[in-house]
């Protein structure tokens, strides 16, 4: 009898569920169709631009110390380079002039020798077709010594004691030759003269008699003689002006 009681309970309420769903799903209000909105296309923000900070002051005791720079470390010293020797070198206007020292051959222009020591030598050159050059050199005790040997030059370097001779009576005094010309130095001064090379007409010397004579071109004529024994020291100077004459009117040409 229960078992029947409560089926119908259960039937009951069933019945009543369905229609209360039923009248619930009529009464409420169908739903609105909401419009859509529009899209648009949405732009990108704008790139943010950088802006550098402004630097903080920092505090004169918040200040960091900065680091000290080191010093570049000091090159070593260098040693001065050990003094070189005497070294020679002798040129000459004529390339390949043999050269001697103290009448040992050393080589050949241009040169450059270190086997000469320092000191005073006595240097001869030597070249085809030009005269001898003998010259003293001094070579100093270190470095460069530069010796320059010229064959194309006039060379002369001469004097002798003379007495010229008057028609009447004579005076004394010196014949001075340079490659600038002759000179006669006198006390006498009308005797005196001063002659270039070109200006000598006549350069004469007779040994056995003892006599040498100058002639100026177109004026006076001197005739010398000296006190020696022979005629041995006027003949040199003739010899040595004569020389020296005829150079310079080959290099004249």
């Amino acid at each position: 009898m229960k078992r029947m009681v409560i089926g119908g309970v259960v039937v009951v309420l069933a019945v009543a569920a369905y229609f209360v769903f039923v009248w619930m799903g009529r009464s409420a209000p169908e739903p609105k169709a909401v419009p859509q909105a529009r899209t648009e296309p949405v732009k990108p923000p704008p790139a943010p631009v950088a802006v550098a900070p402004e630097p903080v002051p920092e505090s004169p005791r918040a200040a960091r110390p900065r680091p000290k720079k080191e010093k570049p470390a000091e090159p070593a010293p260098v040693a001065p380079p050990a003094p070189e020797g005497p070294i020679l070198i002798v040129e000459s206007d004529v390339p390949g002039a043999s050269v001697f020292v103290d009448r040992k051959y050393v080589g050949t222009t241009p040169l450059r020798t270190t086997e000469v020591a320092a000191g005073s030598h006595q240097l001869n050159a030597s070249a085809d077709g030009q005269d001898g050059v003998a010259q003293p050199i001094d070579v100093g005790p270190s470095g460069e010594t530069t010796i320059t040997v010229r064959f194309k030059e006039v060379r002369l370097d001469a004097s002798v004691a003379v007495v010229h001779k008057h028609g009447v009576g004579s005076c004394e005094g010196r014949l001075v030759a340079t490659p600038a010309g002759m000179r006669y130095e006198t006390t006498n001064k009308k005797d005196a003269f001063v002659l270039t090379l070109s200006q000598i007409e006549a350069f004469e010397i007779d040994y056995l008699k003892k006599e040498l004579k100058v002639k100026q071109k177109g004026g006076r004529t001197w005739n010398f003689t000296d006190k020696s024994e022979n005629a041995d020291k006027l003949f040199v100077f003739h010899r040595d002006v004569t020389k020296a004459r005829e150079k310079a009117a080959a290099l004249a040409k």
